[in-house]
């Protein structure tokens, strides 16, 4: 089915490229995209090599500054230490809800990166954008930026070929493009309003927290955090449209970040209750409960799996709590770890050696290696200039 869809959305795309021609984006490549210039041959092949030797080997951490939203880039060594390698303008700006300290987009998911066409895709919810990088090692290029057809974008996700984005503000809504030669087209039909209160407050806990694709890309699941405490779910057609939501009501748990078990299970981080859960995802689009083990901290809102181990930031706690998942769904606590101040956003290698936890306190990133037992040992960390607060973390 994925496939049949991804072929189907690049033909309607080859068509839109004739338009894009005839179109200009809202931004697109300049000559030195990165404010760093290059003076001479040299320093250019230098650079060049640098990106290629460390392609797998980069930390890409967005600021979220409502003066200038940008990404920075960390080369990481063996040991998952990280070493500044540059600062791209994301040309826009980033955002802060009201009420938020620590989590100014109050989401998880707000930078995503797609390994098939290397891209980097980051949002500017001070602009109501969404920009689009091209990644070469620690080295980025800005593509375009393209409008998020919404207010406040927080949290994209890429699958197949076909982007979402969530916008936080005005009741929330998600937006859907087909990737096609390094390029976002809109698709028709996948814009979808949550309806959800847009003027519950505090409004950092009342807005929707993350968008995310199912394992096999058929469906597309919304958290609404406190703002109806909700898991919504829409099934994926052709050309990426979307169906009506399935509403999956979690009453007083607050669904914030979400992941998925080995199994594909939804695995939920609840900041209502300060627990993390298992549920299964059936076709219909309903979630069955399975498990949920407490976390003990407060405010547990993201979470990231690495090899069948789960690790939930508590940004009122300063911590990562480690869960271990079973047969069926089922979880285990088995203890905390101690980070900077406002642990928020979190990603891990692909390879599951290294975990990496954005803390909004000061905009600092704290490095830890994973132990063969799943238990973290920090390596190191970083201080992010003009990210206090910030969001978005991909590690590559």
């Amino acid at each position: 089915m994925k496939s049949v869809r991804r072929l189907a959305t690049a033909s309607v795309l080859a068509v839109a490229v004739v338009a894009a021609f005839a179109t200009p984006a809202l931004a697109h490549t300049s000559d030195h995209p990165h404010g760093r210039d290059r003076s001479d041959r040299h320093a250019d092949d230098h650079d060049r090599g640098r990106s290629e030797r460390g392609a797998n080997n980069v930390v890409f951490v967005q600021t979220d500054n409502p003066s200038g939203n940008a990404v920075v880039a960390y080369d990481r060594g063996a040991n998952g230490t990280l070493t500044l390698a540059g600062t791209y303008p994301t040309g826009g700006n980033g955002g802060v809800l009201a009420g938020s300290a620590v989590d100014h987009l109050a989401s998880q998911g707000s930078l995503a990166y797609d390994a098939s066409d290397a891209l980097l895709f980051a949002v500017n919810a001070g602009s109501n954008t969404v920009s689009v990088f091209s990644a070469r090692g620690d080295r980025l290029t800005l593509q375009e930026i393209v409008p998020s057809f919404g207010q406040f974008p927080v949290s994209v996700a890429v699958h197949d070929g076909l982007v979402y984005v969530l916008n936080a503000e005005n009741g929330g809504s998600v937006q859907g493009y087909g990737v096609f030669f390094g390029q976002l087209f809109p698709l028709f039909g996948t814009n979808q309003a949550l309806g959800l209160n847009p003027t519950a407050t505090p409004q950092f806990v009342n807005t929707p927290g993350q968008v995310a694709f199912s394992p096999d890309g058929d469906q597309l699941i919304v958290t609404t955090k406190a703002n109806g405490s909700d898991v919504d779910v829409f099934r994926i057609g052709f050309f990426g449209a979307l169906s009506n939501p399935t509403v999956n009501s979690e009453p007083g748990a607050v669904p914030f970040g979400v992941t998925f078990d080995r199994s594909g299970n939804l695995v939920v981080a609840e900041a209502g209750t300060n627990a993390v859960a298992t549920f299964a995802l059936h076709h219909n689009g309903t979630i069955t409960p399975l498990s949920s083990v407490p976390t003990n901290q407060a405010a547990t809102c993201w979470i990231t799996g690495i090899n069948g181990q789960f690790y939930a930031s508590n940004a009122g706690s300063a911590s990562l709590s480690r869960i271990q998942g079973g047969p069926g769904g089922t979880l285990a606590f088995v203890g905390n770890t101690t980070t900077d101040a406002g642990t928020v956003d979190t990603a891990a290698t692909a390879d599951g050696q290294f975990l990496y936890a954005q803390t909004g306190g000061a905009g600092i990133v704290d490095a830890y290696r994973v132990n063969g037992d799943g238990s973290l040992s920090q390596v190191g960390s970083v201080t992010v200039a003009n990210a206090m607060g910030g969001e978005g973390i991909v590690a590559i």
